[in-house]
């Protein structure tokens, strides 16, 4: 295997408390303004207490500025760190809502941030995430549903409401349901098929893209021929991965998975849900029941209570909702345990 891990965990509230803790203006000034770099069809300027205007390349939108965009219309904003946002159609944007904050009102965007610029959380509605060195794609529907994939690096995503928090790596997408007030597990999607998005296709190439074209071959390299996924296949008595039985492709499955470095169990779990969707949730359930038996998120969902330069990390972000403790009710009654030699006491005396 030869599988590079790149995540890094984050929690919102310690985020922004480092970088708040810097001097004044070390960071702040970095979101407070951006240039437009890029105009399709219908995009908006709206300056607080002003009327709306269209949106012109190489001008600079300020704090308190909003950006709005139109039907089948898109507009990219680079920062003055090179941090790129992008907005999709019916999408608005505000600038400059707090130090290393992004702001969406509604509407589908793509975030890039370079490592060690510093980081940055986007707040999409009752929502919050943190990132640094990533990039990742989200979606703020009108119903309060938020969709939030990491196309590469990794994100800590918070809902403050249930005090909520889940890792989410490259691969990876996490849905808020705003019915059930509650943020629900990551799940696998395919990167290849996230890249026809048209904030994606529809621009210049992302400085990141090296990196996103990195984990898609991670992907396949498990399930590829005479990779990891078909030699464990073979080995439990199937001719192939797609001819194996679902009890002979799990065996495989499973004997990898207990001996797949932690940082590296997600890449394995990806590549076999696209290698077997049709045992998706038996994967995944088997994965849930390796980490909560050995105990691992991988390196990257620990503790590191540090600050480096400019990223930013924080306590652990676990990869799955923790499940529910029991509530025990003590009795008001103190019980008194019974001695082995002294039988209980009956009603008959």
């Amino acid at each position: 295997m030869n599988i590079q891990s790149r995540f890094i965990s984050l929690v919102a509230p310690v985020a922004l408390a480092l970088a708040s803790s810097l001097p004044s203006g070390a960071v702040a000034a970095e979101f407070d303004e951006a240039q437009v770099t890029q105009v399709v069809q219908d995009v908006k300027v709206v300056p607080s207490n002003s009327s709306a205007r269209p949106a012109a390349v190489n001008e600079t939108v300020r704090q308190g500025t909003a950006v709005h965009t139109g039907t089948q219309s898109r507009s990219e904003l680079t920062f003055k760190d090179k941090t790129i946002t992008r907005l999709g159609e019916k999408t608005i944007f505000n600038v400059g809502q707090g130090s290393r904050t992004i702001e969406m009102g509604s509407g589908q965007f793509l975030l890039y941030v370079p490592k060690k610029a510093g980081g940055a959380q986007i707040k999409m509605g009752p929502v919050t995430a943190a990132i640094t060195g990533t990039t990742v794609l989200g979606n703020v529907d009108p119903s309060g549903i938020v969709e939030f994939t990491v196309l590469e690096g990794s994100a800590c995503i918070s809902y403050g409401g249930m005090g909520q928090t889940l890792f989410v790596q490259a691969g990876q997408m996490v849905v808020y349901d705003p019915i059930a007030m509650r943020l629900e597990n990551p799940v696998e999607v395919d990167l290849q098929q996230e890249l026809n998005s048209p904030l994606i296709s529809g621009f210049r190439p992302l400085p990141s893209s090296g990196l996103i074209q990195g984990d898609i071959q991670s992907y396949r390299q498990v399930a590829a021929p005479n990779g990891d996924l078909d030699r464990a296949v073979r080995a439990a008595g199937a001719a192939s991965i797609a001819t194996a039985t679902p009890d002979q492709f799990m065996q495989a499955f499973n004997s990898l998975l207990a001996s797949y470095p932690p940082g590296e169990v997600r890449t394995l779990v990806a590549g076999a849900i696209r290698a077997r969707p049709d045992l998706a949730d038996r994967i995944r359930a088997a994965a849930g029941q390796a980490r909560r038996v050995r105990g691992y998120y991988g390196k990257d969902g620990k503790d590191f209570k540090e600050y480096k330069g400019k990223e930013v990390v924080g306590p652990e972000c676990p990869p799955l909702n923790q499940p529910v403790q029991q509530y025990i009710i003590t009795p008001l009654t103190p019980q008194f345990p019974v001695s082995p030699e002294q039988p209980p006491r009956g009603s008959g005396g």
